[in-house]
This record gives C-alpha cells, sequence and structure tokens, in this order.
C-alpha cells in the first residue's frame, strides 16, 4: 500500500560503535529492565540514596511501580526497609529513594523489582554516628569517556578497602564526538553533538552509565557527588560559560536548567526542592569528621574575568559563604574536610597568578575565608579538590607562611588527578620543579598521570595516598603506589609518609554480579533489542533512537498518528549488534501524538511521541 505521507523527505543517520566496542559488544540480559545497574549516595547515619533507571521498551503508560528493599545479607532475607514509588517519564525512568530507618556504620545490600523482574543488588554503607576511630574514601575527579577507559574505577571497585567515592565532579564532558577527545576508536560521545538540551544530558549520562566499570563501582560503593564544570560546560560560572554561546545555543539560564535537572536525575544525590540550585551540603561521619561538600561553579560565582581583590566577586556566592563559616565556626568536628572544585592554595611563577580559574581569580574571598578560619581558630582543615587533571599536595598559607617550621598556614590540600582527562596546558609547560621553587607551599605535584587519591582519617592524622594507573589508552594495564602525606592532628602542614595506609576495617562480601532471580530473564531478552529511549521527545524535526541489539538485525520503524493512520515507515536493512544511534527525520509530520513501533524478527517495542511544530 503507497503511503499517504511517501512524499515525505527521509533521513536516517546511524550511528553505531559496536564492532569494538568494550564492554558494549554485549548487553547482559540479566540486567533487564535495570540496564544502567545501581547506585546508591548520600550517605548518613541513619539513611542513605538508593538509585536505578527502569527500561522496558513494551511499556505503554507514562510510569511504572519501583518497588525497593534494603537487607543485611546478600540473599536478601534480613530486610530492614522496603517501599515502592514510580519511576516516571518526567524523569527519564529514573527512580531513587531515601532509605531510612537504617542503622550506623553498617553496610547493607539493596536491590529494586519491577514487573516481576530484579535489579543486581548493590552493596552500600552508612555513616558511623558519635565516637569513631576512623573513615576511608577514594577521591576522584575528570572521568572523560573520549579520553580513555576508567581503569580507574576498575581497580577502585576491586579494592574493598574505603567506605564510599568521593566524586568531586566533571563526572561527564559536554563536548561533541571528538570535540575533546584522544581519538580511541570505540569511545565516541553520544550524542554525537555538544549537548545542550534536557535530552541531551540524559543522553549523555546514559551513555556513560552503561560503562561497566562505572556501573560496577556504583554497585558496590556509596558514592558522595558534587558538579564542576564539564556537567553543565567547561568554566561555567552563574550567568554562564566560557563553552557558551548565547547566539547559537540559546539561553545559559535553560541550559543550566537541564543540566542541573539531568544531574539529579541520574546521580545518587539527595536533590533539592525543583527549580533550586543548592548542591552543597555536610555529611557526618560521627565526631570524628564532617565533610562538607561545596559549590564553586553555579551556586554563587562571578565571571572569571576580572580583579582578584575586588570585594564584589565572589566564587561561593554570600549565601553559600555565610554557610561555610557558621558551619566551621560551630563543627565540634576533629576534622572540618571540604570536598570542591578548583585549587584553593596559590599557584604562581613569578608573582603572577596561572589560572584565575582557581581560587586565584578570587583572592578577596579566599582571604576572607582564612581570616574566618584564623580568627576563629578552627583547626585540622583538609580541602579536597579535583578539576586540574594533575596531583598536588599544599599546605594553605597565610602571608606568614613558613614551610620550614610549619607556621602560618591553616590547612593541607590534597588535589587529585583525573580519572582519564589530559593534563592541562595552562601550565606551559613549567616543570614541577620549578612551580615548586616558586611556591614553597606546594609539597608534592604529579602532572602527567591518571589515577586516585585513597583518603584515610584516623584520630591522629589525615593521610592522602596517590595511586596510578599505567595507562588509559587500553583496558587494566596495571597500577601502582606513588606517594603518600599526612597532616598530624593540631598540625596545618603536610608531611610524606614512609608508605601507603592500609585500611583497619574489612568490608563484607562484594554484592553479587546476578539479580536474585537468576536467569529467569535470558530467554526473553538474550534475542531482543532493547530500546533506552528517544530524544527529544517532544520533539520538533529530528527524533533519535538509543537502541541495542543483541544480534545483527533489520529493525522496522514505523509511526502512526492519533486515529491509526501509518504516517511513516522505514526499515534498516541490517544494523549491527551493540548499541546503536538511530536518527529519523520526521518534520513534514504535524504536529500532535504520534506511536513509534520498532519491529525486529522477534521482537517489537512501541514509544510515545509528541511533535511540536
Amino acid at each position: 500500500m503507497k503511503l499517504a505521507t511517501s512524499f515525505l523527505s527521509i533521513f536516517i543517520f546511524i550511528l553505531s560503535f559496536s564492532q569494538t566496542s568494550f564492554p558494549r559488544k554485549s548487553l547482559n540480559p540479566l540486567l533487564y529492565p535495570f540496564y544502567h545497574g545501581v547506585a546508591s549516595g548520600d550517605p548518613l547515619s541513619n539513611s542513605v540514596i538508593l538509585w536505578t533507571r527502569f527500561t522496558d521498551d513494551t511499556l505503554s503508560s507514562d510510569s511504572v511501580e519501583v518497588n525497593w528493599r534494603i537487607s543485611t545479607d546478600t540473599s536478601m532475607i534480613n530486610i530492614v526497609n522496603s517501599g515502592n514509588g514510580y519511576a516516571h517519564i518526567n524523569s527519564d525512568w529514573t527512580f531513587k529513594v531515601d532509605a531510612s530507618g537504617l542503622s550506623p556504620d553498617t553496610w547493607y545490600y539493596y536491590d529494586f523489582e519491577a514487573l516481576g523482574y530484579h535489579s543486581i543488588r548493590g552493596r552500600t554503607k552508612t555513616a558511623p554516628l558519635g565516637d569513631n576511630d576512623s573513615a576511608r574514601f577514594a577521591v576522584v575527579s575528570c572521568s572523560n569517556y573520549e579520553h580513555g577507559y576508567f581503569n580507574v574505577y576498575r581497580y577502585l571497585r576491586n579494592r574493598n578497602d574505603f567506605d564510599a567515592v568521593l566524586h568531586l565532579g566533571d563526572y561527564i564532558y559536554e563536548y561533541e564526538a571528538g570535540g575533546y577527545s584522544a581519538g580511541i576508536v570505540d569511545r565516541d560521545n553520544e550524542p554525537s553533538n555538544e549537548i545542550i538540551t534536557l535530552e541531551d544530558y540524559r543522553v549523555r549520562y546514559s551513555h556513560y552509565r552503561l560503562d561497566d566499570d562505572l556501573r560496577s563501582l556504583h554497585q558496590q560503593y556509596p558514592f558522595i557527588n558534587v558538579w564542576d564544570d564539564h556537567e553543565s560546560a567547561n568554566d561555567s560560572y552563574v550567568d554562564g560559560a566560557q563553552n557558551h554561546s548565547p547566539s547559537t545555543e540559546g539561553l545559559w539560564s535553560d541550559r543550566k536548567s537541564n543540566a542541573t535537572q539531568a544531574y539529579h536525575e541520574w546521580l545518587p544525590i539527595r536533590s533539592p526542592i525543583p527549580g533550586d540550585l543548592q548542591i552543597y551540603r555536610e555529611i557526618n561521619y560521627g565526631d570524628l569528621m564532617t565533610l562538607y561538600m561545596l559549590d564553586t561553579r553555579l551556586q554563587g560565582r562571578s565571571e572569571q574575568r576580572g580583579s582578584s581583590s575586588d570585594p564584589t566577586r565572589t566564587i561561593l556566592g554570600q549565601t553559600q559563604f555565610s554557610w561555610l563559616t557558621n558551619k566551621l565556626n560551630t563543627s565540634n568536628s576533629r576534622w572540618n574536610i571540604l570536598g570542591q572544585q578548583v585549587m584553593i592554595a596559590p599557584l604562581e611563577v613569578f608573582g603572577a597568578a596561572l589560572n584565575d580559574d582557581q581560587w586565584d581569580g578570587y583572592d578577596y574571598e579566599r582571604s576572607r575565608l582564612y581570616d574566618s578560619i584564623a580568627t576563629n581558630g578552627i583547626e585540622n582543615i583538609v580541602v579536597l579538590t579535583g578539576d586540574i587533571h594533575t596531583s598536588w599536595v599544599n599546605d594553605i598559607p597565610l602571608s606568614n607562611y613558613d614551610a620550614s617550621s610549619c607556621t602560618g598556614s591553616v590547612g593541607v590540600e590534597y588535589v587529585v588527578t583525573s580519572v582519564t582527562s589530559p593534563g592541562l596546558g595552562f601550565l606551559g609547560g613549567i616543570a614541577g620543579s620549578t612551580i615548586e621553587f616558586f611556591n614553597p607551599h606546594i609539597q608534592y605535584t604529579n602532572l602527567s598521570e591518571h589515577g586516585y587519591l585513597i583518603l584515610d582519617v584516623s584520630k591522629t592524622k589525615v593521610t592522602g595516598n596517590y595511586y596510578y594507573v599505567n595507562d588509559v589508552d587500553a583496558v587494566m594495564t596495571g597500577e601502582y603506589f606513588d606517594e603518600a602525606y599526612y597532616v598530624l592532628d593540631g598540625e596545618n602542614c603536610a608531611q610524606q609518609a614512609a608508605g601507603p595506609t592500609l585500611s583497619n576495617k574489612t568490608p563484607p562480601v562484594f554484592a553479587p554480579a546476578q539479580p536474585i532471580n537468576g536467569t529467569a530473564a535470558i530467554d526473553a531478552h538474550l534475542t531482543a533489542f532493547t530500546v533506552f529511549g528517544t530524544y527529544p521527545n517532544p520533539f520538533y524535526d529530528d527524533v533519535t533512537i538509543q537502541v541495542f541489539l543483541a544480534e545483527n538485525e533489520a529493525l522496522t520503524f514505523d509511526c502512526y498518528d492519533i486515529s491509526g493512520r501509518l504516517v511513516f515507515s522505514r526499515e534498516i536493512p541490517e544494523l549491527t549488534k551493540g548499541l546503536n544511534y538511530i536518527k529519523l527525520y520526521l518534520g513534514p509530520l504535524q504536529s500532535g501524538n504520534y506511536s513509534l513501533v520498532i519491529k525486529g524478527e522477534n521482537h517489537y517495542s512501541s514509544k510515545k511521541l509528541v511533535k511540536y511544530r
């Protein structure tokens, strides 16, 4: 039958990187319908955020009921809390819940169920309460998908000797495919354009979270996240970003809203009320330490250009600055640890700051913070920093700083290198020895390697242990310990340790790799295709279908209007096994509601579409 819309000019763009991909060449059918795995985050002494994402390409409704439970054992017998809620299309089918009624300093296992299928089980841990001898964290930042494999995440997953992962930002990157890339064949960004719309950001998160190393790390440990700039756009601030052009990319306020909404949808973080950008918060680990997670990007930052001594310029914003100083002034914790994005210690050569995106560009506010700490006699300040893809250990100097006597410092800063992102060019090839000569407060640098920091906190000292992977261009090429630096209780300067600190705790067994219902999902989904999403929706002209094929297969795309009339049809003779992105041009269709039916040999999927004119 000749279609009524045969006059349509139809373009189909297929992106397939499955031939040599790792690990996306095969999708584990056991994960259905929770292909993005599970995650937990923001642990308190009595609660923790649990997260998952539901994917079912046969569902016709806009929501699905999700049941959750949390237990002290992997068999999910000793249930301590459970409940249900809904994953909804408006939140990109993500689901998270604040599981309460938990005991302090305790490991738990959890899972989700929908439509009779169980997710894989996750493992998480609550924060301690009251007297506490130790805490231990893996600290990471700057994970650019196109710059290599997430070997750091895999090695961390296997350590089993820390309580939580602190991610200091640049969890994703906004650039288009090839825009900021090492050119690794099977590590292309999706969507291929620079991400701007809500749907763009959602697809990019989905793309990252299908990485097996990231998914597995989330499964086994709670995360404590803050964003940096690349979760929105490079060098972002309140009113804009270096990598945002209003003339071609629209209002910055819209893009910022899109970026932050997707962030809260896809990460296991306690979310504020809709429209509230506040991400700064505190998490207590008993009376041993308080962790203050800060936002030096979107909450209050002035544009980078301008005088660093201008009292009107801010990196935190007055509201956050007041919150932080008040919290520090009233803290009863032994250690006060700040998790934030950009280097707080000065970095100068011949008296000139090298990077005004750091606190160096906001010296007036930095001095106010230093003065508040010094005037109020606040001790045991430790700052954790990411952003610059290199490793540093810094004393945080006042004007009377003296390295030889360990005086005139308000604390110690540990800067963690990147998971994959390359070293920054602003150093201009300056050697680490030259930097340390002009900056005597800098105790350690590594300007080239990728890796992570293990932060060990005890009553007597805090130690930062630096580990690096051999390579990120290939999978699992080895790792090594480099150096460790500690700061003693009551002191404010870093000293080199003789070796790495070892954990004094033994976490329980890992959460199993398979769901509790074992192989029940295999038969139905081993040879089927899976649609992860249709973006954007609503749409104007183009719709992209994110689909995974278990085998090479031909697919047919049929679009029906609300009267059931077929208005668009196209068959693609053979798509390649793996993850594919298919772009359909539906511009000539009238505005309204449609059903897109995707058919394979033994499976079909139906998706609702809404077209704007």
